[in-house]
Order: structure tokens, then sequence, then C-alpha cells
């Protein structure tokens, strides 16, 4: 067997000839088997710092991402950006709130520093409650929600607390409707801790705390109601209930009172535009007339009360008569003349011998001495219409 001849000699050849080069149709394409970029960190926590209520630390982050993914080429833009996004809005509510939270505690301890001379201990007004006295900076009760020191009653005080209740429902806070409604409550809760309203000091003015919109949302639901003596200097207890009373004292004071209440709340409209409204008051006080009247009935053979009794019956029958013919009247005109006679028909004189007859205060408070001037002024041509405040 011969040997293959050797290839000629000359340059650009070798043996054996070198293998054919790889191409596309040969193989994968370049670049196969690469690792894809990879995600940047940063972009990832800017996302969870903003979530994670740490915004500003977001804010860096997914300043840095976006400068190390353009650098880098890094996956996670559209991550980082949704993170900064976040990260600034969320950047924006903390500052606010913060500066909400601020500016109340920094008034709130501006009162406390300013008015740090007030007698009392520091008490929430939430906390006070019925039987309680207590201080106000200044004297102002008039303050949505007052600072308050409570205090022994025995000590010069700006205000007692009648009542504290927990309002089940409430109309619109703030609105008239809940403010009627606030004002009714508290007059009524006055009423049976103070019962002898003529024993009031003239200067007392009642007083209420309703939640506002507000801290209604927040869960208040506490209505705190108040007898204010800021005119004077007023020491000791308002208090006279019916534990601290006669039974028979408390009877009678609590059908008089129920009078005094209902008369003294007449429709809040003009009388020409709500005549009907009218109309139903005047029933109301004509039922709480009969039922004082039922109540001092069974009081007329009581020894003391022989002429004191009949006295005020009489009156009160004739004025019952009255705000019938009123609750039917047909014409703005006519219920006022009908309104007119029935407050004629009762004197502050009878009620106030019976007063004295069952052992209370005989002194005439000078609001029911203002209305009844107010009255006979009327009758003698020379006034306006009955006082919304004549009871």
């Amino acid at each position: 067997m011969s040997t293959p001849p050797s290839p000629p000699p000359g340059p650009g050849h070798s043996w054996p000839p070198p293998p054919p080069q790889q191409g596309w149709g040969w193989g994968p394409p370049p670049g196969y088997g690469q690792q894809p970029p990879a995600l940047n960190g940063f972009a990832l926590s800017s996302l969870l710092s903003g979530l994670l209520c740490l915004p500003p630390l977001g804010i860096a982050f997914g300043i840095a991402a976006l400068v190390q993914i353009a650098k880098r080429g890094d996956r996670g833009k559209a991550l980082a950006i949704v993170g900064l996004v976040v990260s600034v809005v969320m950047t924006g509510a903390l500052v606010f709130t913060a500066e909400r939270f601020l500016s109340a505690a920094d008034d709130r301890v501006e009162s406390l520093s300013e008015f740090s001379d007030v007698e009392g201990e520091f008490t929430d007004l939430g906390d006070l409650r019925a039987g309680d006295c207590f201080n106000v900076p200044g004297g102002d009760l008039i303050d949505e929600r007052p600072v308050t020191y409570r205090i022994d009653c025995a000590q010069v005080h700006h205000g007692e607390v009648t009542a504290s209740k927990a309002l089940e429902a409430s109309d619109a806070p703030e609105s008239p409707e809940a403010g009627r409604a606030s004002e009714d409550a508290c007059w009524k809760a006055q009423d049976e801790y103070a019962m002898d309203t003529w024993a009031l000091p003239e200067y007392a003015e009642m007083f209420y705390y309703a939640p506002s919109r507000r801290s209604w949302r927040e869960g208040d639901r506490t209505l705190l109601c108040v007898i204010g003596t800021t005119d004077e200097e007023w020491r000791g207890s308002l208090r006279k209930d019916a534990g601290m009373l006669k039974p028979e004292q408390s009877a009678f004071l609590r059908a008089a009172n129920a009078v005094e209440f209902v008369m003294s709340r007449p429709p809040e409209d003009d009388i020409e535009d709500a005549l009907p409204a009218y109309q139903s008051w005047a029933r109301e006080v004509h039922a709480v007339l009969g039922a004082e009247a039922k109540l001092l009935q069974g009081e007329a053979a009581r020894a003391g009360l022989e002429k004191a009794v009949p006295a005020q019956l009489k009156e009160i029958e004739a004025a019952r008569a009255q705000w019938q013919r009123a609750s039917q009247a047909r014409t703005p005109e006519e219920f006022d003349k009908q309104w007119d006679r029935a407050l004629v028909a009762m004197s502050m004189e009878t009620e106030r011998t019976l007063r004295g007859a069952y052992g209370l205060s005989t002194v005439i408070p000078q609001w029911l001495s203002d209305s009844q001037e107010d009255l006979e002024d009327r009758d003698d041509g020379t006034g306006g219409g009955p006082s919304a405040e004549s009871v």
C-alpha cells in the first residue's frame, strides 16, 4: 500500500484541514446561556419602605435604584418608580399628620402653661361626673371643650356637673336638631339635680358640652350638663335632688318643673308659619298642667296645704281651658289671644304661696318676674308677644 503524497508546500495550507466554523445554522445564537440582568435591590427596598411607613428612606432608595439601573442595566425600573411615588405620597401624608399633631400639642401645652395657676386638679372634661365641681381658665364656660380643673365643691368654683350622659344615637353633630335635643336633655337633667329651681342663684346658667362632628367620628358619645356660676364667687353644691327632699316636695317639684319646661319650649318658627306646631304645643301644655292638677288634688287634705292647693287648682283649670281653646285656634291671631289669656290665668303670687306651704323657696326668680312684667305690658297694650321663656 502506497503512502499518499504530501501536500504541496506553500503558504496558507495545513494538514489536516481545520474544522468548519459554526454559524447560525449549526447551533444556538450568540449570548445563549448567559444570566439575565439582576433585580435592583434598592428598587424593592424603595417600595417596601414607602409601604412600611418609612417613606423618607423609600425616596432615597428609589433615587439610588434609578441611578444604578441606568448605569448597570439592572431590572426593576418600574418597581423603583412605583416605590418612589408611593414614598413621596406617604411622606406628604406623614408631614401633614405630624404638623396637625404638633399644632394640637402646642395649643394644649400653651393652654396648660398659661393657666397653671387655676385652682383644682387638671381633669379631662370627659372624666367629669354628676356632682363634680370644677374651674376653668378665666371662668369661660362658653368654649367648645374648655380646660377643666376638678375641685371640692366647698371651694369657689365655676361649674357643677348635673349629668354625664352616654348618647345612644344622634342627629348630625352640631346640627340645630342635635343642639336642641342636647339642650332639652340638660334642662331636664338640671331639673332633676336641682329640683327647687326657685332656690338657684339668680346668676346660675345652664351649659352643655356635646360631641362635635370630629369627636363623634372618633367615638365620643358623652353629653355633659353643667350649672355655671361664673358671674359670682360661689361655694357649695347646688344639688337638691329627690334624695335630699321630702317625697311630697319632690313629687310636686317634678310636676311643676315639667310645666315650666314645656311652657318654655314653644316652636321656634313664627306662629304665622307654624300654626299646627303651636296647636300641638298647646296640647302638651294642657296635658302637663293636667298632671300637676291631678297631683294637687291628692294633696288637698295634707296639713298646711288646705288653702294653697285649692287656690292653685282654680288657676290651673282656668289656664287649661284657655290652652285647650288655643289648640283649636284657626288663625295665628286667635292663638295669640288664647295664649295671653292662659298666661294671665296663673299668678306668681299663688304659686309662691303654694311653694311656701311645701317648705320650698319662695323667692320668685328674676326671669319669671321679667316674663310676668312683659305679660302685663302686653295686656296693657304696651308690650310685644309672649316670651319664649314665659313659664
